[in-house]
């Protein structure tokens, strides 16, 4: 792999250190400057000529700073004559602004894609993102993954007899669904309805979670307001013991704290596609590493192999 060129960006460089390890080359070095005026400027440190180049930086915040360093990044190595420029975002924040649904607002999740396009990538490595319908946003290819075996693989040790994967609403109700396959148990979901950013009222759970045990699964937590109004369904619907399972636990604003002072919930379990600083970490929280996959996904792209066939049935 001697063609393969990585550089990190500041949002999560010791994810981009764990991808290079899985995958036996060195970080590329790269450098991060703001000038008096408070405009950034970034330098990719190695050779990128005729090289495939993989910049890894997920959106997170501050998201407007490391979205502006990850579209410098793009330019950097297109103008350093890369033979194609891969962005590896593990999570893409602005996919939440995926549709209009009020006046005179824009569709953030499209133009970013176009931002990105327009900077210089010509092919995005994604994780998880909060809707199918954002991969279409951007005009170069996507390859689209999932940690739902990572999180199979750790919930797979439990008894799970008695197991029930809750949805905390049908637009997530899919990827639950196949969660609940892959662990060979019941699913259901919550009937939500969003009243503002952090505020949401889910009326009713469809499907059977009385007396059972249940795993909640969440693309990603933020505020934890979604998942906090579920805790009180599945207490009135007499849930036996709750766990936590996201990809992206982004677990702002002292969410992580609120979930984990709830005496019912036993387990937080989140991956690492966004840093969890180690002093908001609880005793109930386990965050799983998705390196392994992000490094298996690279070298198929950089050879040429089929990414989709991470997720084919053995």
């Amino acid at each position: 792999m001697r063609e393969i060129a990585v550089f990190s960006g500041s949002a999560h460089p010791e994810l981009a250190a764990e991808v290079c390890a899985h995958l036996g080359v060195p970080l590329s070095p790269s450098r991060v400057d703001r000038f008096a005026n408070d405009c950034l400027e970034v330098q990719l440190q190695a050779n990128c000529r005729e090289r495939d180049v993989f910049l890894i930086q997920p959106l997170v915040a501050p998201v407007q700073e490391h979205l502006v360093e990850l579209l410098l990044m793009c330019d950097a190595a297109r103008g350093a004559s890369a033979s194609r420029i891969t962005v590896v975002m593990p999570h893409y924040s602005y996919a939440r602004s995926d549709k209009k649904d009020a006046p005179r607002i824009s569709i953030g999740g499209r133009l970013v894609a176009d931002l990105l396009v327009a900077s210089g990538a010509g092919r995005v490595l994604a994780m998880t993102l909060h809707s199918p319908q954002v991969h279409g946003f951007f005009s170069v290819p996507v390859d689209h993954l999932h940690a739902l075996r990572e999180l199979a693989d750790h919930f797979s040790g439990y008894d799970l007899s008695r197991t029930t994967v809750v949805s905390p609403d049908l637009g997530n109700a899919k990827e639950a669904a196949a969660f609940a396959r892959l662990l060979g148990v019941q699913v259901a979901a919550g009937a939500k309805q969003r009243f503002a950013d952090d505020r949401v009222k889910i009326s009713s759970v469809i499907g059977e979670v009385a007396g059972r045990d249940v795993i909640v699964l969440d693309d990603e937590i933020a505020k934890g307001s979604t998942v906090l109004e579920l805790l009180d369904r599945l207490r009135e619907l007499g849930a036996r013991t709750i766990r936590i399972a996201c990809t992206h636990g982004l677990f702002a604003a002292g969410a992580l704290q609120r979930l984990t002072a709830e005496p019912d919930v036993l387990e937080i379990v989140c991956t690492n596609t966004v840093p969890v600083p180690d002093g908001d970490r609880g005793d109930k929280l386990r965050v799983l590493s998705i390196a392994p996959a992000l490094a298996e996904a690279v070298r198929r792209i950089h050879n040429g192999e089929s990414v989709s066939a991470l997720f084919e049935s053995p």
